[in-house]
């Protein structure tokens, strides 16, 4: 058996389990109409959400943009070779995969800003709801509804994405709580320190808690 090779940072993997629990919570608080836990766990994505995309300029290798966005002619050729070579394990995201990451992140981007300005016709509005026309509120709030579906859709083809790959014998999934994968050809990787990681989610999460999670949670007891 090949020995295994660290692929991915901490931060990373507790983005991507954190991100899980956070969109189901979501999904949740909004089909029950416990709309002030929405709007906080909305928040708490969106500081989770700002974390990533600062990590991925500044993160260890594998988190950054640059390791995983590929122009065109590469993803092409990747799904192309699909059918010679088959599955590979990469270290990191493979073309394909980091479409999928680019994707993701703008799906969730636009939720959470169109959540800013959605209401619910009845007892909740977003924070800058009244900065808009009521036409515009409505249509950010069918926005909001609509995109929700578009990020399950995009969650499927993920868990599909990953269950291909385990058939083929790639262990994505165990690399997402280990943080290791084995098969795959050893690089210099560099892995960004935690104490980085902790600043930036304690700035931003004392930010968004301040001005944002705050005053709905105070407004709930």
């Amino acid at each position: 058996m090949s020995a295994s090779v660290k692929v991915w940072d901490f931060p990373t993997r507790l983005f991507h389990w954190a991100l899980v629990a956070l969109i189901g919570g979501l999904w949740w608080t909004a089909d029950a109409g416990e709309m002030e836990w929405h709007m906080v766990l909305a928040y708490s994505l969106g500081a989770l959400l700002l974390f990533r995309v600062i990590w991925g300029f500044i993160g260890s290798d594998t988190s950054r943009f640059r390791d995983f966005v590929h122009g065109p002619r590469t993803v092409i050729g990747y799904a192309s070779s699909l059918k010679t070579r088959g599955v590979t394990p990469h270290s990191g995201h493979n073309p394909l995969g980091g479409y999928m990451v680019v994707v993701m992140l703008l799906a969730i981007a636009a939720q959470f800003t169109t959540g800013l300005f959605a209401t619910d016709d009845v007892f909740t509005e977003g924070p800058l709801y009244a900065y808009v026309s009521s036409n515009t509120a409505d249509w950010m709030t069918w926005v909001h509804k609509k995109n929700f579906d578009f990020i399950l859709v995009l969650v499927g083809l993920h868990v599909l994405a990953v269950l291909v790959h385990m058939f083929k014998g790639d262990a994505l999934l165990g690399a997402m709580f280990t943080g290791r994968r084995q098969g795959i050809a050893e690089r210099n990787l560099q892995f960004a320190p935690l104490w980085q990681a902790l600043v930036i989610l304690a700035v931003i999460g004392a930010l968004m808690g301040y001005f944002l999670i705050w005053p709905v949670y105070s407004n709930m007891y």
